[in-house]
C-alpha cells in the first residue's frame, strides 16, 4: 500500500469556537467550511504553508462523543505539532493566550512543551532538530 493519513478527526463542542482558536491561537489555515447535511459541516484545518495532514474539526453527534471532547486520547498528548522555530511560535501561542502545561525542556530530538487545546486535548509542540 502506497498511502498517507490525510485526516485526523478531533471532535469538537461548536464548528465556530475551533475554528477560531485553530486559525488565531495556533495561526492554522482554514482549508475547508461546507456544509454537510443539517447541522454539520466538513471543516479543515492544518497548520499554515505546512506539509502532512490536516484536521477534520467533528462537532459530537452523540451524548458518547460530547463525552469524549478534550479526552480523544485517555489524557495522553494526542497530536504532535512540528515547527521549524520553536520559541518564535512558542511565544506566538502564549501571547494569542494558548495554556502551556509545562515550560519547554530540550529532548534527544528537540525543544518540546506540552500545551492544550481549547477544550483540553493534550499537544506537543515539537521544535524537531531535524525541521527543515
Amino acid at each position: 500500500m502506497n498511502g498517507r493519513i490525510a485526516l485526523t478527526a478531533l471532535l469538537v463542542r461548536d464548528y465556530d469556537e475551533a475554528i477560531r482558536f485553530f486559525t488565531r491561537a495556533l495561526g492554522f489555515e482554514l482549508l475547508e467550511d461546507s456544509p454537510a447535511g443539517p447541522g454539520k459541516r466538513w471543516v479543515r484545518v492544518a497548520p499554515s504553508g505546512g506539509a502532512g495532514g490536516a484536521l477534520l474539526l467533528a462537532r459530537a453527534a452523540t451524548p458518547e462523543q460530547e463525552r469524549a471532547i478534550g479526552n480523544q486520547s485517555g489524557g495522553r498528548v494526542f497530536l504532535f505539532l512540528e515547527t521549524d522555530d520553536f520559541d518564535r511560535d512558542y511565544a506566538r501561542m502564549r501571547a494569542e493566550g494558548v495554556r502551556f502545561a509545562e515550560e519547554p525542556r530540550q529532548e534527544a530530538y528537540g525543544k518540546v512543551a506540552v500545551f492544550l487545546d481549547l477544550y483540553g486535548n493534550k499537544w506537543d509542540l515539537i521544535g524537531s532538530r531535524h525541521a527543515r
